[in-house]
């Protein structure tokens, strides 16, 4: 918007946590707050209409996460650069913020101290990615990937539900249940199903606060 002043919108909807982001950056030469959003489809619609130069985006809110907001901002507006905030670690998470188009992926517990530096960053078109974030995503960079049908199989033992449940919740044999949890194991490098459910909702495969079974 303004060729002096880095232009940010504020997008998270706690309004206490946005009120947090507001007094760290008021004080911080070049950086002007120009809006606030509660959602991700109240972050898109202020972005057609002010074209900010940076977005801070929460990645859990009601209606379209950050995720969703940061894919289609950068579709329409792809001058606007894209920071995530997140309370999650998982490499998983940030990997799909990044292939959503954020530039930038910062732990909540840290923006005190680096969010006006990480904001000066992505607008000079640099990246700006946590570092315990970036150290998950380097050491799983090689591992294989889950399939669709296995983050199924696995969210169902999440809840607690046997082998035979899964089959017939999937509808496929409980001996091929059986197949799946056997490569969950071997990919997740896990001991058990308890330890690769809990290895899955570190990385962020599995959320299950957003899920009920």
């Amino acid at each position: 918007m303004s060729t002096n002043l880095i232009s940010v919108l504020v997008v998270d909807d706690h309004p206490l946590f946005r009120q947090g982001l507001t007094s760290i950056l008021e004080g911080e030469e070049g950086i002007s707050i120009v809006a606030e959003a509660n959602t991700g489809r109240e972050a898109l619609a202020r972005c057609h209409l002010l074209k900010p130069d940076v977005v801070i985006m929460d990645i859990q809110m009601p209606e379209m996460n950050g995720i969703e907001a940061t894919a289609l901002i950068r579709r329409d507006c792809p001058a606007t650069r894209v920071i995530v905030l997140t309370t999650f670690e998982g490499d998983v998470h940030a990997m799909r913020a990044i292939k959503a188009g954020a530039a930038g992926y910062m732990l909540k517990s840290k923006v005190s101290e680096d969010l006006a530096n990480a904001i000066r960053t992505v607008h000079g078109g640099g990246r700006c990615i946590a570092p315990l974030v970036a150290v998950a995503m380097a050491d799983h960079m090689h591992a294989d990937a889950l399939s669709q049908r296995e983050v199924q199989v696995l969210e169902l033992a999440a809840f607690g539900k046997t082998n035979k449940l899964i089959g017939i919740q999937l509808g496929i044999s409980e001996s091929t249940v059986k197949v799946h949890m056997k490569s969950i194991l071997a990919k997740m490098d896990a001991n058990d199903r308890t330890h690769a459910v809990m290895l899955a909702v570190e990385r962020g495969i599995i959320d299950l606060r957003q899920r009920s079974r």
